[in-house]
């Protein structure tokens, strides 16, 4: 009778060592006096849930990144010199033909006249008929259009995908954390058990058990370590900067998720994004190439006059021409038809960005949904239940009708529950990060997004 009631003893005070809220992020629990088991479940302390990660010492935020993307991602860069380079293309396109000046001696030599006859000079100037400098411009004019469109989606492009990356990064850093202390926990645990175990006090059945939850728990956490830097790196390369030293990222998965109505942002997305209205602006364009195209045949007409010396008869004189090339075979046919086909292409290609759009949101809104569903759920069922389950356990191993466990089968579905919370909540962020760069949202999260100075 001695004997049970010391080695209920000891099980008592393992348990009340090893029993705190499944991934108490605050370290090792507190070691309490052994439970009687007549003592009323009241007397047991209550289990502390998951606190929000902490960092001592922030160094990046997510504002901080995306404020060192837009000055430093080269696609950013390129994209504004795209547009310079337009420009360049535009005012060429409008400039008129330089006029020409010739020198021709000719008859030089002769025996009335050895100076022979000198035109100089003679001045000539291509003439542009049919208004083609005008639709020329206004065709480059298009591509200066476009090239500022293309910046705006590579602007929002690299919004989104810093905030995809960071928040996968955000989500290993609470994973890692979270894991760290259950491990921390497993192997406190293990060790009590083995003391038992040395002693005669318990159970080789135990101690396997703890040992195993342990060696997973320790399994996870170091794949996630190992996937750490490499999401990291990702995080790096989207921003723009891939020599950025690693560094705890600042911020919190607990933020109130945003809300999407999946008709009204497709509709605003058909119509507002840049790439739409690049494409609309690419019918336009070939419109005018094409149209520029059917004025080709209109013929330039080119002028001249110049000064002729003769030095035979010792007579200055003036020459004048007029040249007009005459369209008998070549009428631009072929550029026409070409040209024409082009202005078709370029309607199709609003259909093809509308429907490429139209999978991208609807790919982004299928995983936000699921993995806001998914959080919601975990938050407002799985674990309430399995902390209520926890707490039931304690409470009865605590009456001596469980076994010790019981109370730590309970404890790993907290635990397991509190990790799956954090990925749902995780993947949720960053399939909104998605859909943020197709809405062209200049401000998000939508709510204020605080440092982490406090629980």
């Amino acid at each position: 009778m001695v004997r049970q009631t010391e080695i209920a003893g000891w099980v008592r005070r393992l348990a009340v060592a090893g029993l705190v809220a499944a991934a108490c992020s605050q370290g090792m629990a507190q070691t309490l006096p052994p439970p009687r088991a007549d003592a009323p479940a009241e007397t047991l302390p209550t289990p502390r849930r998951i606190p929000s990660a902490t960092v001592a010492q922030p160094t990046l935020t997510l504002d901080g990144l995306i404020q060192l993307g837009l000055e430093r991602n080269p696609r950013l860069a390129q994209a504004a010199f795209s547009i310079d380079t337009a420009r360049g293309r535009a005012l060429q396109a409008g400039l008129y033909p330089n006029p020409t000046v010739n020198v021709t001696g000719d008859e030089l030599g002769d025996r009335q006249g050895p100076g022979g006859i000198w035109t100089a000079p003679y001045v000539s100037q291509e003439i542009v008929t049919g208004g083609k400098l005008r639709l020329s411009r206004a065709a480059a004019n298009r591509e200066v259009d476009q090239a500022t469109l293309a910046l705006m989606t590579q602007r929002y492009t690299l919004l989104s995908n810093v905030r995809q990356a960071y928040f996968e990064v955000l989500t290993l850093q609470r994973r890692v954390e979270i894991l760290t202390d259950l491990v921390k926990l497993a192997d406190a645990s293990v060790e009590q058990t083995r003391k038992l175990l040395e002693a005669k006090r318990g159970t080789r059945l135990d101690l396997v058990q703890l040992e195993v939850e342990a060696e997973r728990l320790r399994t996870e956490l170091e794949a996630t370590e190992r996937e750490l830097p490499a999401a990291f790196k990702r995080l790096a390369a989207a921003v723009g900067v891939p020599s950025l030293p690693h560094a705890q990222l600042v911020g919190t998965l607990d933020l109130p998720l945003p809300d999407y109505d999946l008709e009204r942002v497709q509709q605003f997305v058909l119509s507002e994004h840049p790439e739409v209205r690049s494409a609309q602006i690419g019918i336009e364009r070939a419109r005018l190439l094409a149209e520029r195209a059917r004025k080709e045949p209109i013929p330039n007409v080119t002028v001249g006059a110049g000064y002729v010396r003769q030095n035979q008869n010792r007579s200055d004189d003036w020459t004048i021409g007029v040249s007009v090339p005459i369209p008998v075979w070549n009428r631009n046919q072929g550029n026409i038809m070409a040209a024409q086909a082009q202005v078709g292409e370029a309607v199709q290609e609003v259909g093809r960005v509308e429907n490429e759009l139209t999978d991208r949101l609807a790919g982004a809104f299928r995983d936000y949904s699921a993995a806001r569903r998914r959080a919601d759920r975990y938050r407002t069922a799985i674990l309430p239940r399995a902390q209520e389950a926890y707490e039931l356990s304690r409470k009865a191993y605590a009456g001596g009708v469980f076994e010790y466990l019981r109370v730590l089968e309970a404890q790993r579905a907290v635990a397991q529950a509190n990790l799956e919370y954090v990925r749902a909540l995780g993947e949720a962020w960053r399939t909104a990060g998605a859909i943020s760069g197709l809405t062209l949202e200049d401000h998000w999260p939508p709510v204020p997004f605080p440092r982490l100075d406090k629980e």
